[in-house]
């Protein structure tokens, strides 16, 4: 999963408010509200707010592995690969 967390630590060290991500450089609340809840943004929004905070990437997201879920039928999906 991607998380966005430090997103809103880059924020509060450079000194931008939400307030001015939405007024100043035209990102939308909806987008701020994925973010918030850790859900699919687009690449464009990515790249708006490095260059918006002149940062690197890995400044507002990084990817943390999902919790492993343990079936309780031990044959339950076997022979069958995960399909994104």
């Amino acid at each position: 999963m991607i998380t966005f967390d430090r997103l809103w630590e880059t924020l509060l060290i450079k000194g931008i408010s939400q307030y001015t991500l939405i007024h100043r450089y035209h990102i939308s609340n909806g987008q701020l509200d994925r973010l918030r809840k850790n859900s699919n943004v687009s690449t464009y929004t990515l790249n708006s707010l490095c260059r918006i905070l002149d940062c690197r990437i890995e400044d507002i997201c990084e990817y943390v592995p999902d919790p492993v879920k343990e079936d309780t039928d031990p044959k339950a999906g076997e022979g069958s690969p995960e399909v994104f």
